[in-house]
This record gives structure tokens, C-alpha cells and sequence, in this order.
């Protein structure tokens, strides 16, 4: 029989692969479209009636373009409509949120140290959240829609701030960065399917029914995919964050989310002004740089604390540590796993625990116990290199022990 760790590792692997490629394919459109609208030049008098147009070349062939500011008198054939993107790339999320984080959520969701929640609830909430986040702010849009766009936005970062704050005081550092992500990701896929369709939608109908489409549906649209556009490069980093500890480790990580968000402000108005033909804002590249200098500087190596060996063991982890061989596996991660993944490294220049896996008490390793069987058990992937010379038999034990762990619960299952 196949060894059901493995299955779901390959399932998350497909999963994550999929939303890499679908959110390359949404980030990608939605990065063009922007740039194609700024780059238009809107002071030639078209004989199509197009508000306006561009040349473009790409691939061995050149490009006609041109854009109607509300709709073209008659509707086309073949229209082409960019959605599929989007609905992909946040229900594959949503998938990772769910195989990683709830099915996980003793590990990697939930820090009793932070709040002691069971992982149900710590689900629920997750969940909850990013409903509550597309609410709030489509409330916000949708009654300042004619007001001054920069007060939305302030509005927006106040919000982001707030959960960034409300994230980190329930959440491990990990999971909310993540979330955080999460939540702005829910905004923006929410954009499309709430609000950018179905208003494009309305104004197809229009065409068909042979009626002029009101221009307010083409100028709310245009609203949330300028939104969308600020918010993706801090997605991206907060979905990357939890690879890396120094990020999301930090006691000040919801500061050091809401810098983020401000660097894709001035990442994308650098960018933007330029694909507008209206200078190179160095200025905004030159902020970015400060603000990321702030974050590394707010970044923190003391994040993580000596925990003594009694300390209490989750029940969901419990026959881990009551399982024959756990004594013998005991030492042989202390001697080859705990110089890396303790709370101050002693090995190489590691500041904090690769992923910020600690395995310094019975406790980390009876949690970690499956992700031990899998990076160290049944496969080389650690120690990096085998660095610290684990011999096979030492990993023998380790598949031992843990189907062993696996066979006591199927016992008192059955």
C-alpha cells in the first residue's frame, strides 16, 4: 500500500503548482491590461470611434490595438473574456489554505503561545475572515465610488493594517502572513467575479439588446482593477513569507506586512507613471529601497525562546511520543536536526529555524513527527547535503517509529 504522506504531498504539490500557474496567468493579464490602458495614446481622432490605441510588437508580428471607452456600436463575434484566471488562481488558494493550514493546523496554523484555540476554530475563523474582508471593503467602494480614490485607498490600508494586527494576535507568525495574503487575495479575485464580470456583463447586454451601455459600469470596473493592481505584489510577497522566517518570526511581522503594502504603492506607481509616458519616478524606487531597508531592521533573530523538554505535548501529537522508538529517534534528531532547527542555530549562519521548524524538545519533534518521516524518513531531503552524516539506519528508525505511531492509532480507531 502507498504511503498516504506521500499521496498528499503530491497532491499539495499539484495544487501548488496550479495556483503558480493560474496566478502567473491572472498577474500576467492583469499586468498588461494596466499597462496597455496607461500606454494608450488617447490624442489621435480614430475613425472606429476607439478612445484609443497602440502599436505594439511581440513575437515576430505586430499589433493593432485599440480601446473603447465604453463599448463599440455593435457587439463582436469573438469576444474574449479574462475571468478564468482569477477564479483559478483563488480556489487553488484556497485548496493550499485548506490541505496546509487546516488539515496542518496543529503545526502550522495555531500557536497555543499566541492563542490556544482548537484547530476547528482557528479554521473557522480563517475562513470568516476573508468573507468579512470582502464585505468591508466593497461596502467602502461602493459608497465612496464617486469620492476622491485616494481616500479609498487609505481606507483599504487601514483595514489591511488592522487585520494584519488581528492576524498576528491569533495566528501563528506564519499563518498570518499567509492569511493576511489571503484575505487581500479574496479582495481581489472578489473584484473579478462580484463586480468587474458581471458590470462587463451588463454592458454586453446592452450592445445585444442594441442600447447604449451607461459608462458607469466601464468606470466601477476600472476602479477595483486599478485596486487590484496595487494589491498584487504584496500578495506575492506574503504568499513567498512563509518560507522565510525572518519575515513572519518577527514579533512586529504585522508591522513588517503593512511596510510590504506600502512598497507595492511605490513599486507599481514607478512602473505605472512610466507605461503612462510620464516620467521615471526614480523617487519611488528610491522609497522602496528605504522601506525594505526598515523591514530587514524590523525583522527579529530573538523571535524564537528556549522551550524546556516537558513541555506539555498536543494531544493530536501525543502518540507520536508514546510510540516504541520515539527515545531512540529523540537523540538522533538532537544529534543531527537540533544544531539547524533550535530556537538560536548553532550550525552554519543560520539567525532562526529554517522554516521556523524547532526540534529541540520531545514536544517539536512528537508535532513534527510526519514532516520528520518525510524529510529525513523516506527521503534525503534532510539534513541538506547530509550534512550531518544521518546514517540509513538512523533513518530506518525513524519510518519505524512513525508507523508504529500510525499503527497505535489505527488500533484504537478500530
Amino acid at each position: 500500500m502507498y504511503d498516504w504522506v506521500l499521496i498528499l504531498e503530491w497532491v499539495k504539490f499539484a495544487v501548488r503548482w496550479l495556483h503558480v500557474i493560474t496566478a502567473i496567468a491572472w498577474i500576467g493579464s492583469s499586468f498588461y491590461f494596466i499597462a496597455l490602458d496607461l500606454g494608450l495614446h488617447r490624442d489621435r481622432k480614430l475613425a472606429s470611434g476607439a478612445d484609443g490605441e497602440e502599436w505594439q510588437v511581440h513575437g515576430g508580428g505586430f499589433y493593432h490595438i485599440q480601446k473603447y471607452l465604453v463599448a463599440p456600436a455593435n457587439m463582436p463575434d469573438d469576444l474574449v473574456w479574462f475571468k478564468w484566471e482569477s477564479y483559478a488562481t483563488w480556489l487553488s488558494g484556497f485548496a493550499m489554505l485548506f490541505l496546509v493550514y487546516y488539515i496542518g493546523g496543529e503545526i502550522f496554523l495555531i500557536d497555543p503561545e499566541v492563542l490556544d484555540i482548537p484547530v476547528w476554530v482557528g479554521a473557522l475563523i480563517s475562513m470568516a475572515s476573508l468573507g468579512f474582508g470582502w464585505v468591508v471593503y466593497d461596502q467602502i467602494c461602493k459608497r465612496l465610488v464617486t469620492a476622491n480614490q485616494t481616500l479609498v485607498m487609505l481606507l483599504l490600508f487601514a483595514v489591511l493594517v488592522g487585520m494584519a494586527l488581528f492576524y498576528a494576535n491569533v495566528f501563528s507568525g506564519r499563518a498570518a502572513l499567509l492569511h493576511l495574503g489571503a484575505f487581500t487575495a479574496s479582495i481581489m479575485s472578489g473584484n473579478v467575479f462580484f463586480t468587474i464580470i458581471p458590470n462587463q456583463k451588463v454592458v454586453t447586454a446592452d450592445l445585444v439588446a442594441g442600447r447604449t451601455p451607461d459608462p458607469k459600469y466601464g468606470k466601477i470596473a476600472k476602479q477595483r482593477s486599478t485596486h487590484n493592481n496595487y494589491l498584487t505584489l504584496p500578495v506575492i510577497f506574503l504568499m513567498l513569507s512563509n518560507h522565510y522566517p525572518m519575515a513572519f518570526a518577527s514579533e512586529l511581522n504585522w508591522l513588517i506586512a503593512t511596510l510590504v503594502f506600502l512598497m507595492g504603492v511605490t513599486i507599481r506607481h514607478f512602473f505605472n507613471t512610466m507605461h503612462a509616458r510620464k516620467g521615471h519616478p526614480h523617487w519611488a524606487l528610491g522609497l522602496t529601497a528605504v522601506i525594505f531597508v526598515a523591514i530587514i531592521w524590523l525583522s527579529s533573530p530573538r523571535a524564537y525562546e528556549w522551550r524546556e523538554d516537558e513541555a506539555a505535548i498536543p494531544a493530536g501529537a501525543l502518540r507520536y511520543a508514546e510510540a516504541e522508538g520515539f527515545d531512540e529517534v529523540h537523540q538522533i534528531v538532537m544529534g543531527r536536526c537540533a544544531m539547524c532547527h533550535a530556537a538560536e542555530p548553532s550550525f552554519g549562519t543560520f539567525q532562526w529555524p529554517p522554516k521556523g521548524v524547532m526540534l529541540e524538545t520531545a514536544a517539536d519533534i512528537a508535532i513534527h513527527a510526519e514532516e520528520i518521516y518525510l524529510q529525513a524518513g523516506i527521503t534525503h531531503a534532510m539534513p541538506p547535503a547530509n550534512l550531518s552524516y544521518m546514517e540509513e539506519a538512523e533513518r530506518a528508525a525513524i519510518v519505524r517509529w512513525v508507523r508504529a505511531a500510525r499503527g497505535m492509532e489505527l488500533a484504537d480507531a478500530g
